[in-house]
């Protein structure tokens, strides 16, 4: 008896005529992974039928089989995983997806970075997402989807209620972007993931993001590192630590936080009762501004992970920080 749940074949080039083998192997496997293996869309079609999760990556498959597997989506009731990282199906592929999203009902997570989609494929997914109601993840790094694509996501989270992660890293959205995704989560009661690695947000972007915060009573988890945000931006997020009480999560790595940044999120980690992990790595905060987040940390008890990699901290303020961790649980 077949007990195989897992298969990958990656890089293998096993084409049509391995994939015809492999078609005649019992229907029940629930992985499989054929990125860059060759394989043409009528063989692979066949294993759609039955898989659970599906991986085609880095096989520049192209919109025209994107098409392909819209339509196999569209009658497919057992796949819930579904991975085209790159793929080059830009905006085009992304419109057949998003016509798939319209009535699958089993697809719970959606990887499609590095694929070129632009701002009109996200308006096409996000059309997509005003309906349907079974994807929970939906991953878009690297497609240059700019402030105008995040717009047209923003206005699909303010209907949806079934998203809860979003992953946005690496397309350009700028302050104007995370200005219409803050818009969207004063109202969503879904989201609990949002990703914004490297998008330049700025200071301005994080103000809007902290007006947000002040509202929003579900997402959890923010990651805003690499976004150029400075001292103005830290004071801003600072403040919304001060009243928000869901986040848990929050990365700032490598911005631009220095000395007086720190002291704000200081400030705010005395009253702050939910945030237990902080990423400040590579944020030149040096001793004085581990200084004003060890002093927090005689007053907080629920911050449980502090992570200062990079900041030019020296022996004597580790051994301050040393003293404040003795009277308090976070591990650096």
């Amino acid at each position: 008896m077949w007990t195989l749940t897992k298969l990958n074949l990656s890089y293998n080039q096993i084409g049509d005529e391995g994939a015809e083998h492999l078609g005649d192997a019992p229907r029940n496997n629930t992985l499989i992974f054929i990125h860059s293996s060759l394989i043409s869309y009528n063989y692979l079609y066949s294993f759609i039928q039955t898989l659970t999760t599906l991986t085609r990556a880095w096989s520049k498959i192209g919109d025209k089989e994107a098409q392909h597997l819209s339509n196999a989506l569209r009658h497919n009731t057992t796949l819930t995983t579904l991975n085209l990282s790159s793929n080059e199906i830009g905006d085009e592929g992304a419109q057949h997806l998003a016509d798939a999203l319209r009535n699958n009902t089993t697809l719970t997570t959606l990887t499609l970075a590095w694929n070129k989609i632009g701002d009109e494929g996200a308006q096409h997914l996000a059309d997509a997402l005003r309906n349907n109601t079974t994807l929970t993840t939906l991953e878009l790094q690297t497609n240059q989807i700019g402030a105008e694509g995040a717009q047209h996501l923003a206005d699909a989270l303010r209907i949806n209620t079934t998203l809860t992660t979003l992953d946005l890293c690496d397309n350009q959205i700028g302050a104007e972007g995370a200005q219409h995704l803050g818009n969207a989560l004063r109202n969503n009661t879904t989201l609990t993931t949002l990703d914004l690695w490297a998008n330049q947000i700025g200071d301005e972007g994080a103000q809007h993001l902290r007006d947000a915060l002040r509202n929003n009573t579900t997402l959890t988890t923010l990651n805003l590192s690499f976004n150029q945000i400075g001292v103005e931006g830290a004071q801003h997020l600072g403040d919304a630590l001060r009243n928000n009480t869901t986040l848990t999560t929050l990365d700032l790595s490598f911005n631009q936080i220095g000395v007086e940044g720190a002291q704000h999120l200081g400030d705010a980690l005395r009253n702050n009762t939910t945030l237990t992990t902080l990423d400040l790595n590579g944020n030149q905060i040096g001793a004085e501004g581990a200084q004003h987040l060890h002093d927090a940390l005689r007053i907080n008890t629920t911050l449980t992970t502090l992570d200062l990699d990079e900041n030019q901290i020296g022996a004597e303020e580790a051994q301050h920080l040393g003293d404040a961790l003795r009277k308090n649980r976070v591990v650096l």
